[in-house]
């Protein structure tokens, strides 16, 4: 696909990255030659310097053939505008970032007028896979499906867990048909586990399960299911705001903790069911005097991620709470993933992981649709939703008839509301929900499951 983005930030950057590496050809459009310079020598893209909200421009990257353009410049209003000009030179589909939450809440109004076909708010997306994961404590990650009802919980084993030297396929039956064990990471080894893989305390796993049944799922495995009723938020920024509503709505009694006096001035009008503290964050004793050590839930939301770093590990050394921290830099995601910094969550990586969902979803086939796409395991697997929308090779087939690539598994299949965690008599039919997890890139269609 041609793809235009005018952007060449921290997420634009980002996507460009990912979309390239899905195989598109990619013009990255920016006023500062020196971000697109240095992009460019990343990896092989055009670049444009100028402003992306003019038809000149526009014109000087392609726009006449652009089946998607994507605006995620600073500003809302030049992402709308860019949108609405791309979508009258031709553009075939837009996707604006749109930030302020003013604007957010009526989007919907004006979609159609400016020709968006997606808006995406980072921040908002963000909040929403906090608000998830304090109310589910015991997960790392959550990734949710948008067809079958189920999601993908990123757990680890405790310490002495009477599930340590179990084999998968010993898990009692009856408690294993609600939930599927899709992917296990020990150490730097990824592994698609087979019945015969043997579980150690302290492996990070991924399971698959209906939300319903996820309570359950978590007890199997030695994990916390306790819901918290209380939250400290450092870092009085959008998504701050975003999540703080969330956890309101929830029961939950949400601190923001803000440096700025004027900001916090700002956030008692916004969010007036929050107590709002205007200190320093990185003040051990005024985080004490604030509850730290006995609060359920821990998030640091600031603007820089070495004190989100900070501030989550000493989080961890003095309370239990179920720790979130924001990150921004995927640079040493590898040396992240080894700290005691709970949950990370970085914006710019969901923003993308949305987009390619997006586009894998235009590219969908007669036969099948990707419905949701997620890279987990740092990128090194991915979990697909396909949706069955006609009869193939595979439909009607039981599995073990079918032949699978390696690292590849059926995880889950959906059908009339009730989950199915396939074996191999199971069949693939039409109007399914079909979950597969692989370490196979770009699978575009479910007949690419079976090998060539």
């Amino acid at each position: 696909m041609n793809i235009i983005i005018v952007g060449c930030g921290k997420v634009g950057s980002t996507i460009a990255e990912h979309l390239h590496d899905e195989g598109h050809s990619i013009v990255v459009v920016d006023r500062r030659a020196d971000k697109l310079e240095t992009l460019s020598n990343k990896i092989d893209i055009m670049t444009v310097e100028g402003n992306g909200a003019t038809n000149s421009i526009l014109n000087e990257a392609g726009i006449e053939n652009c089946d998607l353009l994507i605006a995620v410049t600073s500003l809302d209003e030049v992402n709308l505008y860019c949108c609405l000009i791309a979508k009258k030179a031709g553009a075939k589909n837009t996707i604006a970032r749109v930030r302020n939450p003013e604007y957010a809440e009526d989007i919907h109004i004006v979609k159609d007028d400016l020709g968006l076909s997606l808006c995406i708010n980072p921040e908002l997306t963000a909040a929403n896979e906090i608000s998830r994961l304090i109310r589910y404590p015991g997960a790392i990650e959550i990734n949710r499906f948008t067809k079958g009802g189920v999601e993908l919980y990123k757990l680890k084993i405790p310490e002495k867990s009477k599930l340590d030297g179990k084999l998968i396929k010993d898990i009692n039956v009856k408690d294993k048909s609600n939930f599927q064990i899709c992917v296990i990471e020990r150490d730097d080894d990824v592994y698609i586990p087979s019945g015969d893989f043997m579980l150690k305390s302290l492996d990070k796993i991924y399971i698959l399960s209906k939300p319903a049944d996820a309570m359950k799922m978590f007890k199997v495995f030695d994990i916390n299911v306790e819901k918290g009723r209380t939250a400290i938020l450092v870092g009085g920024g959008k998504i701050a705001v975003y999540l703080a509503k969330f956890l309101i709505s929830s029961n939950i009694s949400v601190k923001i903790v803000e440096m700025n006096a004027e900001r916090c001035e700002e956030l008692s009008d916004i969010v007036p069911n929050a107590t709002i503290l205007c200190g320093d964050g990185l003040d051990k004793e005024f985080l004490l005097e604030e509850g730290l050590a006995t609060v359920d839930s821990f998030a640091s939301l600031t603007g820089l991620d070495e004190e989100n770093i900070i501030l989550s590990l000493y989080a961890a050394s003095v309370s239990n709470a179920k720790i979130i921290t924001k990150i921004n830099k995927l640079s040493f995601d590898n040396i992240i993933s080894k700290m005691d910094i709970g949950s990370v969550i970085e914006p710019k990586y969901i923003t993308s992981e949305y987009i390619i969902q997006y586009v894998r979803a235009m590219q969908n086939s007669l036969s099948s649709n990707v419905e949701s796409v997620y890279k987990i395991v740092g990128g090194q697997v991915e979990a697909l939703e396909f949706s069955v929308k006609e009869e193939s090779f595979i439909t009607g087939i039981k599995l073990q008839e079918l032949e699978l690539k390696d690292n590849l598994l059926v995880a889950s299949i959906s059908r009339n509301g009730n989950l199915i965690i396939p074996s191999g008599s199971d069949t693939i039919e039409v109007g399914d929900s079909v979950i597969i997890v692989t370490t196979h890139k770009k699978l575009r269609d479910l007949t690419d499951i079976v090998r060539n």
